[in-house]
Order: structure tokens, then sequence, then C-alpha cells
């Protein structure tokens, strides 16, 4: 545990955006507990399932329930359950755990209200221990759970939450453990996919191709992108599945250079995309003949280092709020967060947003999958009523000197 930073220092980040006039209202301010352009309109999606009526709903407090001391008789706090990895096998992954908590602590500092408890459990490495941590957090009054990280996770929390009649804000990024109560505040490949292949043909590209690799993630990129293309009036010249080394990139490469786009999705990250610039340009496909697009995994320093990917396109966040989070983390934790913490800080502060409500019926569907959504660290969000989630997010393009923006992210949903 830590001390909370001055006030003077603080700052809300999760605001609730209301379109029609366009006025932004920020959230109440909290304390923590010391418990160990626009965006492209979503496509249509299927119908959710029926939600299911909860077998021994939260409906009033109980003996057990978790209470401060400091808390005055006959309030009712906001009990808040998060639910991480920190025992994971994973060295990495706990790392991940620890700074995703920590954020969640930031958030609630910056809360400024004295009701909210964050109680956190332990996900563990497999399903169910992430079931008996569920369980736990609910036994201690719970009345919204924000976690777990992985799919498996989610699947073995979702009906025990669902139960209770208690939703769970989960990290996941897969979207078939979304809905009936479970909302994905993740970073969705469907949404960056669509912000690039729209933006992209509305600057005049007609034909395109992919590389995407032969991965689960390479598969619902491979989906949305020719849905995108094909919504967009253009054309798709190719899509080529690889095997993510240098051999599964130089045949696949060889391929769409043949197919003569005039704009290549290329959705890989790391080293081998920039191995992939190189040889698309040796295969007569260049960043001088067709226009680069990129997703989220594009964005990383090193890549605006690599020639042949200078000019190209990808989708991200915006960056401004991003940098004053991390700055805020390292002047109260003295280190860097991890990359998804913004995602705990926004959840929590979301949480406090909706925290006036009437106790147990505070955090219902209609509260969370608010039209209008909510703006956060990382950008513009809401809630569909599947679970799943969209973005506002930029376009930046890769240049030598650092990238630069060329559509700045949405500010509110209003013609979506």
């Amino acid at each position: 545990m830590f001390s909370p930073p001055s006030p003077t220092n603080l700052f809300c980040a999760l605001r609730r955006v209301f379109v029609v006039s366009l006025v932004i209202f920020p959230i109440a301010g909290g304390c923590v507990t010391p418990k160990a352009p626009p965006p492209p309109p979503p496509h249509a999606a299927a119908t959710p399932p029926r939600p299911q009526a909860p077998a021994h709903p939260l409906t009033g407090e109980r003996p057990g329930f978790l209470r401060l001391g400091n808390m005055a008789e006959g309030r009712v706090p906001v009990r808040v359950g998060l639910l991480l990895p920190f025992s994971n096998g994973s060295s990495a992954t706990r790392g991940l755990a620890q700074s995703m908590m920590k954020a969640a602590q930031l958030a609630l500092f910056d809360a400024h209200n004295a009701d909210l408890v964050l109680m956190s459990a332990d996900e563990g490495s497999t399903p169910s221990q992430a079931a008996a941590g569920a369980r736990l957090l609910l036994g201690e009054g719970a009345e919204i759970i924000v976690g777990p990280l992985f799919a498996g996770s989610v699947t073995a929390v979702a009906p025990i939450a669902r139960d209770h009649g208690v939703p769970v804000v989960s990290f996941s990024s897969d979207r078939s453990v979304a809905g009936n109560g479970v909302y994905l505040l993740s970073f969705q490949p469907e949404n960056e996919v669509d912000r690039i292949v729209t933006y992209a043909a509305a600057q005049g590209h007609a034909v395109f191709a992919a590389m995407v690799p032969n991965t689960a993630y390479g598969a619902r990129v491979a989906q949305e992108f020719a849905s995108d293309v094909k919504a967009a009036g253009a054309q798709v010249a190719d899509v080529e599945k690889f095997e993510p080394n240098s051999q599964g990139i130089s045949v696949a490469s060889k391929a769409v250079a043949g197919a003569k786009p005039d704009a290549i999705l290329i959705a890989q990250g790391g080293s081998l995309l920039r191995e992939i610039g190189p040889t698309l340009a040796a295969d007569g496909a260049s960043n001088q003949t067709a226009q680069y697009l990129g997703t989220g995994l594009w964005d990383d320093p090193a890549n605006a280092r690599e020639p042949m990917l200078a000019g190209g396109w990808f989708t991200a966040p915006a960056h401004a709020s991003h940098k004053s989070f991390e700055a805020r983390y390292r002047a109260v934790f003295g280190g860097n967060p991890s990359q998804l913490s913004t995602l705990a800080y926004d959840a929590v502060s979301l949480v406090a947003l909706l925290a006036p409500g009437q106790p147990y019926h505070r955090f219902t569907q209609a509260a969370l999958t608010d039209p209008n959504g909510f703006a956060g660290v990382d950008g513009i969000f809401r809630f569909a009523p599947d679970g799943s989630s969209q973005r506002g997010l930029a376009i930046l393009r890769v240049d030598p000197e650092g990238f630069q923006i060329v559509s700045p992210a949405p500010k509110t949903f209003e013609g979506s």
C-alpha cells in the first residue's frame, strides 16, 4: 500500500460523454481501500443471448460483506471486485497484474469517493482458480467485478457472477466470451481494422490486400478486413495467412505483391513487421507503390526507424492522454505502467462514475451500454448490448521523426 498522492495533482480521466449538448461532465472523485474522425458505424451485432434472471441476486447488505472501520453506519459502500492473475505461472503476467492493480488504486484515489471499496482476488493460472476468486469477491459483497484477464477465466466466472446479478467488466479481447452480463473493456482488433480500412478507402484506395498471421488473432483480422472492404465499396485483391517466421512471410509477400493492390494491411508487429516491409519492397510492392496499413500492433517506436514502413498508417488510442497517465503513474509508483494498465484505470473510473446510483441497481445494462459512451485514458469507448466494445481511435503515420497523427481520435460518438 502506498500513501495517497496530493489532491493538487489529481485528475479525472473518465467522463460520461453527452453528444447532444457536447458538455462533458467529470466524475465525482475517491479513495482506495487497504484490502490485500468519428469512428465508423458499428456492424450489426448478433442478437445478444436472452439475459438469465439471477438465482441469488445481491439486493441488500448481508452478514460477511466487507466494511471498513471508518465508514458511517447505514451507508452502503460501493464494493468493487478486482480479479487479476496475481499468482499466475508467468512472471510477465504477474507483473502485468501488479501494474493493473496499481492503476486501479490510482483511479480510486482520483475518484475522491470515500464510499468506494476495492477488493482484490486472484485469477490464478486456471479457470477454476478464477472461479474461486469470483466467489470470494461475491461473498464479500462485490456489486461489480473488474477483470479477469483471460478468456478461459471469463467463461468460468461469468455464470457465477450472473447467478448474483453482478456484471463483469473483463479485459479479455475474445468476443466469444462477451454478453449476458459480460462486457469487454479491451483493445479488440475488429475496431482497429474497421477504422483503418474505412479511413484508407475514404482517401481513395480501392484495391486492398492483407497479410495476417495464421493465428486466432489473424483469423479475426481477416474476417473483419473482408467485411470492411466490402462495406467501403472497395475490392479485396488477396488475403494471405502466413506462419510467423521469415519463410512464412516470404511466401505471403510474393502472393500479395502479385495481386497489385494499392493498399496492404499488415496485421503484425515487432521485429517480424520490420522484416515484412523490406520483403514486400523486394517483391515489387514497396511503400512507394502501395499504402501500408497497420493495426495497434504497429504502435512501437522502433517501427519509426524502419525506412520501408515510412508513410504507413496505423490505428492507435489517443496518445496525449495516455502519456499523461504514464507520467502520473511514474510520479506515484516510481516506475512505468504496463501497456494494459490504462484498462484497469478506466474500468475503475467507470465504476466510480456510476457509483452514485441506487445500491445494487447502479451497474445495470442500461447504464453500462449508454450509447453516448464514456471518455477514458485511451479515448472514447462504449459497450454494445452484446458485451463487445467500440473505441474511438486515431490514425497515425510512420515517420522517421516519430509517429504523426493524420486523423485524430474522435471525442464523441455523434454520427456513429
